[in-house]
């Protein structure tokens, strides 16, 4: 981790279209300005699944404005702690950096009922980071 006094936090994923995007959408509702998030894909999609949009819709936060990104080595290089979730080798490795794979069934294709629990899955990894950090969740 870095000396800042803010954290920062990239998510990787092949498509940055659902777990990470429901992944750094769950940190910024949840830990605000007192993280900085990013999500990026190693292979982006067009545009964020929309059965993830209307699943995180449910519990009260809105995504449908964001958009897929792709990964760059900056990105990397300006985060502190670099969860993936099934990008495989296709994520740089800088030392010095914390990396975290969370294996996530992907929502690439499923429905919202096979969404939920992967999104709940990860707000609670989400809610177990932000202890983790340091960081009270808000509520």
């Amino acid at each position: 981790m870095s000396t800042s006094a803010t954290p920062s936090v990239l998510f990787v994923c092949v498509h940055n279209a659902g777990r990470s995007q429901m992944a750094a959408a769950f940190l910024t509702h949840l830990g605000g300005d007192r993280v900085q998030v990013r999500s990026a894909g190693s292979a982006p999609a067009d545009t964020v699944n929309p059965a993830v949009v209307e699943a995180m819709k449910e519990v009260g936060i809105d995504i449908a404005a964001q958009t897929p990104k792709v990964l760059t080595v900056e990105a990397v290089q300006s985060s502190d702690v670099v969860i993936t979730m099934g990008c495989g080798d296709t994520c740089p490795y800088f030392p010095g950096k914390r990396y975290l794979d969370w294996q996530l069934d992907d929502p690439a294709g499923q429905g919202v009922e096979a969404i939920r629990p992967i999104r709940d899955e990860i707000e609670q990894r989400i809610r177990h980071l932000l202890a983790e950090l340091g960081i009270e969740a808000r509520t």
